[in-house]
């Protein structure tokens, strides 16, 4: 029976991932007045703004399918995942408009609930139970209840806490960094024009008000100080810690985590705060709808085109790309949507970057703690602290985001430990979401995909050794039997399986050192040090030469925000060149 349910999940008329070498309809052309290298982390959008502002913009990218992190591949036949990034809740709600998204075929299954900690049984032989957080604050307050009455009665002003904060960081996302040149240096002129990059900042002030106190304790502590100080029991301070770790490599008991708290929670989806859902179709779905709304404003969007090298004119400028087979395209600036170091490092001439520059970039964080596996399943898995029903169909749990090995914080430090010292964790911290529960488009019928994001895993192993094939094995076992202690039954469902760890997102996504987040957002590295103090405002040493992608300001997610900003920067400037 199992075998015959496989080969139906795998050969029911599921069309493959198109390989073309263009998605546009038009040939490259030698000349633009924009040109964006890759397709990854929404910045496809840049072309629509750009487009808008009246310069005719071409991206380039590497791969074969358009997104970059952000995409939807057929990996296993009649099997569509999300493959590195998988959920959407970041995306600036001003671009989601602006480019009409949903006339572009832009469609989010909203969780509800969105949250689910099943725990293992504890030696006493009681059944195992769970923790569930929705949208339902009494339902809510119910699950917390099993755990500690006074959490329960907390909770809710934990939840306005949050959105008071988080509220007041968007007029920062929308804007760059304060122009620190420009207010310190030239003319009087200049120094006035520079004073309105203040307005975001001032803005955020007197959103925060009386809470600037704590917002600068949460994005300065470790989140479990601010934890312990509004709850007591293990499960619930665990749960909303993985939000203070999830992409980051750190500890909740390490300073700043409490601001990676506060980046999940920023977002919002059909106009609901903090909420995350799941794309049709996949990821990808985000980078093609943006494409198709690019595209009907004239922009030209290339696959299969790798950029080697941005062409330096002898004014030291930038005035285009040549790519790997040796074509030349030409424009009047360059926006670079790869990593900094990337950029930098290996698409920018050296001679043309100053050495104290070139230093400083190889001082960059990108250290990655994580390894995302992608898995195909021939039946829903069955938790023990949530069994299925009898008919087989997916409980609200089965929608969640769910917590593996994080009942406890102690659990999560000790996997954070073993990680530092060059061992995936041998109790790693999952994040598994089953988005085939809300999107029957991507699994054949009765089948499921799911995303199984894991913490921590090293770049490289004990001794400074690289990962082979047998690692990444044996680490994915180790991930399926802790699956399996708390969903039994979920390893022989198995139908296929893809492995990432930090060297493979590397390798196939381009993200240096395999942080999701194009360089870690810890303090140093975030507003006006992000990536670094010198090109915080999108512009590179090189002119004409930008940075569009998460390594610039506001970070990493699915959001759209850099290339926004960037978008700003060159068409300001494209007047005076």
């Amino acid at each position: 029976m199992a075998a015959a349910v496989r080969a139906g999940c795998a050969h029911r008329g599921f069309i493959s991932v198109t390989r073309r070498g263009s998605h546009s309809s038009t040939a490259l052309k030698p000349q633009y007045d924009a040109i964006v290298i890759g397709a990854g982390r929404l910045q496809t959008f840049i072309h629509a703004y750009l487009q808008k502002g009246g310069l005719k913009t071409a991206v380039l990218e590497r791969r074969h399918v358009l997104g970059g992190a952000a995409v939807s591949e057929e990996i296993i036949p009649g099997f569509h995942f999300s493959r590195a990034s998988y959920l959407l809740s970041l995306l600036r709600p001003h671009i989601y408009q602006d480019l009409e998204l949903k006339k572009h075929g832009l469609k989010v299954y909203m969780r509800d609930p969105y949250s689910f900690t099943p725990m293992l049984e504890d030696a006493r032989g009681r059944p195992p139970r769970s923790l569930t957080l929705g949208a339902d604050l009494a339902k809510t307050q119910q699950e917390i209840g099993k755990f500690s009455e006074k959490d329960a009665k907390v909770y809710p002003d934990f939840l306005s806490y949050l959105e008071r904060l988080a509220c007041a960081i968007h007029p920062l996302l929308d804007a760059p960094p304060v122009d620190i040149p420009g207010l310190t240096q030239g003319s009087l002129r200049k120094k006035i024009s520079a004073l309105r990059s203040l307005k975001p900042l001032v803005k955020s002030g007197f959103k925060l008000g009386k809470n600037i106190p704590d917002f600068y304790e949460l994005v300065t502590a470790p989140v479990m100080k601010v934890l312990n100080r509004w709850f007591e029991s293990e499960p619930l301070r665990a749960t909303l810690a993985t939000d203070s770790v999830i992409g980051a490599n750190t500890s909740p008991n390490n300073p700043g985590s409490g601001y990676v708290l506060l980046h999940h929670v920023m977002g919002e989806l059909e106009k609901e705060k903090g909420a995350w859902g799941y794309v049709e179709g996949g990821m990808g779905g985000v980078s093609e709808s943006i494409a198709r709304s690019a595209r009907s404003l004239g922009a030209d969007i290339f696959t299969n085109r790798d950029v080697k090298q941005v062409l330096i004119g002898q004014d030291g400028s930038a005035k285009g790309v040549v790519l790997t087979d040796g074509t030349e395209v030409h424009s009047k600036v360059v926006l670079s949507n790869a990593t900094p170091y990337i950029t930098f490092k290996q698409l920018t001439p050296q001679d043309a970057l100053p050495e104290a520059f070139i230093t400083a970039v190889d001082q960059i964080d990108y250290t990655s703690p994580v390894t995302k596996i992608n898995v195909a399943l021939d039946k829903l898995p069955n938790f023990l602290a949530a069994p299925n029903s009898a008919d087989g169909k997916p409980g609200p749990h089965h929608q969640c985001s769910i917590h593996l090995n994080c009942e406890s914080m102690e659990v999560l430090e000790e996997a954070y430990r073993e990680g530092q010292q060059g061992y995936p964790s041998s109790r790693p911290m999952i994040e598994m979401t089953i988005p085939s529960v809300l999107d029957p488009t991507l699994t054949p019928p009765g089948c499921h995909v799911v995303s199984l994001f894991i913490q921590f895993t090293p770049y490289l192993l004990e001794g400074r050794r690289a990962w082979n094939d047998e690692d990444r094995e044996r680490f994915a076992d180790t991930v399926f039997d802790w699956v399996e202690h708390y969903a039994p039954g979920f390893k022989k469902a198995i139908v296929g399986k893809d492995i990432l760890t930090p060297p493979d997102l590397e390798r196939v996504f381009g993200l240096t050192g395999g942080n999701i987040f194009h360089g870690s957002m810890s303090l140093d590295q975030l507003y006006l040090a992000r990536p670094l103090p010198s090109v915080a405002d999108y512009r590179s040493p090189v002119k004409g030469l930008y940075l569009c992608g998460s390594g610039s300001h506001p970070g990493g997610g699915v959001m759209g925000a850099a290339g926004w900003n960037s978008a700003l920067k060159v068409l300001a400037d494209f007047k005076r060149l």
